[in-house]
């Protein structure tokens, strides 16, 4: 019987990282052989962990990954018509100035391409994919966004910063409620869509993972952003009413959030761990940050204690993260309470893993 309080944040998310690395070959993680978020997410977690120990056995996976895809010509296929697909973008900055090798760069500018492609709202806001006209999803801002902010870091493309502290400033503009402090999943400008409002285009409810999104984005923006960056105090506002949104609908007793995120008083409403990793992240991140004080280094303590306490193991005792969504589009109340729920889901698993590394530092502190 695993004792779940014997090994640290750090150790949890090493251990979820080998569990996941125990199942499956870089080129076998789900969706298999395919330039994917799911997988994208899960290495860049696996990144984080990488940077924080340097076991080298994470930087291997890493980059068989990315080999797999990419030829020596920077060749690879990926998705066109959708954000989605640059998320994975991230994992290319680190291995090429690791390797000099040409083709990282090569793939980099492709995806960069992808986005002069990306249909556009009448304000010069990403459409989410093409087959959701008219539609900004708070997904696409962490998608397509920190990839953006590193390649203009990387490359010199410093245009790209403007684009997405507009993307985000579209998004609060339209998306965001200016009651709860949180903002709805999606927004589409013709309000063409069954589950837009008429007035305001919104869809109706609050999903966690897309939230999630929408603060890991945030606090990352943080990271890449010059201090003296026009628009960074924007930023840095925005990340702090939200995170103090956040910790408003944190479940007292498990330390967790709910799918729809402001009714957890809904008797068929559940608790989420994807977006709790997220949120985790995103607090933690914001205390480093100096975004918000100590006060708030409590929630996402309890938030990653509550996520551990969730952990399910297989007769191996690999580590097994169970209660996250399924890909969900955006919809009403009852599409997102009754979507199916999986284990061990690369961007839930992935989310944890960040969540687990950020909030090391943090329990240190407190003990």
């Amino acid at each position: 019987m695993t004792d779940i309080y014997a090994k640290s944040p750090m150790e949890w998310a090493r251990a979820a990282c080998d569990s996941i690395m125990s199942q499956y070959t870089p080129m076998e993680l789900p969706p298999a052989g395919r330039w994917h978020y799911h997988q994208g997410v899960f290495l860049c977690g696996m990144e984080m962990l990488w940077a924080a120990e340097k076991d080298d056995r994470y930087d291997a996976y890493i980059q068989a990954y990315v080999d797999g895809l990419i030829d020596d010509n920077g060749n690879l296929y990926f998705a066109r018509d959708e954000l989605d697909a640059v998320q994975a973008g991230l994992l290319l900055f680190r291995l090429e100035e690791k390797t000099g090798r040409t083709k990282y760069r090569i793939a980099a500018d492709k995806l960069r391409s992808l986005l002069n492609t990306i249909n556009l709202t009448s304000e010069g806001g990403y459409w989410h994919k093409d087959k959701y006209a008219y539609n900004m999803w708070l997904d696409g801002l962490y998608m397509a966004g920190v990839f953006s902010l590193k390649y203009a870091n990387a490359y010199g493309d410093l245009a790209l910063r403007d684009t997405v502290l507009h993307q985000e400033g579209l998004m609060r503009k339209y998306m965001k409620d200016d009651a709860t402090g949180l903002l709805y999943h999606a927004w589409d400008e013709s309000r063409k869509m069954p589950w837009a409002n008429a007035e305001t285009g919104c869809s109706p409810e609050f999903w966690g993972r897309s939230l999630g999104w929408y603060g890991l984005a945030l606090a990352q923006f943080l990271d890449e952003l010059p201090a003296d960056e026009p628009g960074r105090e924007v930023l840095v506002d925005s990340l702090r009413e939200f995170v103090h949104a956040l910790i408003r609908y944190q479940d007292t007793e498990s330390g967790l959030w709910y799918q729809v995120v402001d009714k957890g008083d809904q008797p068929d409403n559940w608790l989420e761990s994807s977006c709790t990793s997220l949120f985790v992240y995103t607090i933690a991140k914001a205390v480093k940050h100096g975004v918000v004080g100590g006060e708030c280094a409590a929630a996402a303590v309890k938030g990653c204690e509550g996520l551990i306490r969730t952990l399910k193991f297989d007769e191996q005792e690999r580590v097994i993260l169970p209660l996250i969504c399924i890909g969900t589009s955006a919809g009403d109340y009852e599409n997102y309470v009754t979507r199916p729920t999986s284990e061990n889901d690369l961007h839930g698993v992935g989310a944890f893993v960040m969540a687990c590394v950020e909030v090391e530092s943090l329990v240190k502190q407190t003990v």
